[in-house]
């Protein structure tokens, strides 16, 4: 039985490393073709990755919790014969669907007709013609193709020597979204806490120890660094009677929750001032607006602060945003966001009165040129009509990028939103 060993495949964006979180299979279970056999964190989420082989499993090269760097060995499975021969088979034919290398070479083609496969591949059979062979190196890059149903021979590669890179598929698959920088680590807003799970190592001085950080701590301090590096930021915050939003939700349970309504208006102020809806071109010494919101929602999880996007906010009604929003907590705190979700925010909404605060100034997560927050709803004493009367307040705070608008902009956005949540009914009755 000859023996193949697949080593841990560039999971695309730049990483270089990942974590093995947990093994999906074991030593001596038989494993087919597309099989999830592990999962593994990267910088940005925890995600599966499929086997290229089909055969027994003869050697898990580390153990749960061992951090790879890209290339290293990952599994050894020992192909069994017929699955061995399937697989020369499928290379012979010459379909572009051979999960490891760059595709087939172009004088292995063949015309004749193959019995077909239980799954379906990412790539159509090609019809008569030449046809370009997409070149994907890594099996999570083809199937992000298949599950979004895209042809691989239609995505404009960027990896070099014309590889098919993830990000190259991610584009494909939102379209008109914007892209992140391929340079620049997942979005990540403010502060993380120090993820749990890590190895802890002693230090060399007394009452010291060292832990060293995992893929989103690293993926934080890079994005934070280059965010206060390269944009000079500025702040400014309001408080916020948020009395007759709350009563508007209390009075019907069943419906979207606060941040549902606050989104809905977070939109809205967007579409107002859609400078803030952009990023700066530094190159290029120009603002680039995005003509859809992708509205980021700060998420802490176990392994650190993220910041999925719902995509298309712009499209959506406030229970259909109370929905979304729900959907990506879970899936973020789970670290099972999607690479799209997390590259594709546009402009952040920070709700950290969930830990208990009245105020922060976030940091901007780049390349976005804002970030909105919001603290804890208080009982307060305010005066409402000449009358000291107790209220619901909440502080709202607002960092901007001082290059793409000055206080002017910045100041009403702040005041469309908090009109809105002021004046709750009146504004809705106006989207």
């Amino acid at each position: 039985m000859a023996a193949q060993t697949f080593r841990l495949p560039d999971l695309g964006e730049g990483l270089t490393e990942a974590e093995i979180v947990q093994w999906l299979v074991a030593e001596g279970d038989e494993v087919v073709v597309d099989q999830s056999i592990a999962e593994v964190e990267t910088a940005k989420s925890v995600v599966e990755v499929p086997s290229p082989y089909a055969g027994r499993v003869a050697t898990l090269h580390a153990a749960a919790g061992t951090t790879l760097a890209v290339g290293e060995p990952l599994i050894t499975v020992e192909a069994l014969e017929p699955a061995a021969a399937a697989y020369r088979e499928e290379e012979k034919a010459g379909s572009g669907n051979v999960l490891i290398g760059y595709g087939t070479s172009g004088g292995a083609t063949t015309t004749r007709r193959r019995r077909p496969r239980a799954r379906t591949a990412a790539v159509a059979h090609p019809g008569p013609g030449p046809q370009r062979v997409p070149k994907v190196i890594s099996p999570l890059v083809r199937n992000l193709a298949r599950s979004n149903g895209i042809d691989l021979r239609t995505v404009e590669p960027t990896g070099p020597g014309g590889v098919i890179l993830r990000a190259d598929v991610e584009r494909a698959v939102a379209g008109s979204a914007p892209a992140a920088s391929p340079s620049v680590a997942p979005p990540l807003s403010a502060a993380s806490a120090a993820s749990g799970g890590s190895a802890v190592s002693p230090a060399p001085g007394a009452g010291e120890r060292r832990t060293p950080l995992n893929g989103f701590r690293k993926a934080a301090t890079a994005a934070l660094t280059r965010s206060r590096a390269e944009i000079p930021e500025a702040t400014v915050w309001v408080d916020v009677d948020a009395t007759e939003l709350w009563e508007l939700r209390e009075s019907n349970p069943a419906g979207p929750g606060l941040l549902a309504y606050i989104a809905r208006f977070v939109v809205a102020g967007l579409r107002e001032f859609p400078v803030l809806n952009a990023r700066f071109d530094a190159e290029r010494q120009e603002i680039v607006e995005y003509d859809r919101i992708n509205l980021g929602i700060a998420v802490q999880g176990d392994r650190g602060l993220v910041v999925p996007a719902v995509i298309g906010a712009d499209a959506m009604t406030t229970t259909r945003l109370g929905e979304e929003i729900r959907r990506l907590t879970a899936t973020a705190r789970e670290g099972r966001a999607t690479a799209q979700e997390l590259s594709a925010g546009t402009f952040t909404l920070n709700n950290y009165g969930g830990f208990g605060v009245d105020g922060s100034a976030a940091i901007i997560n780049y390349p976005q040129v804002a970030i909105l927050g919001f603290g804890r709803i208080l009982d307060r004493p305010w005066v409402v009509d000449g009358q000291v009367r107790v209220r619901k307040i909440t502080q709202m705070s607002f960092v901007f990028d001082h290059r793409v608008c000055d206080g002017g902009v910045a100041a009403g956005f702040m005041r469309s939103v908090a009109d809105a949540i002021e004046n709750p009914a009146s504004a809705i009755a106006r989207l």
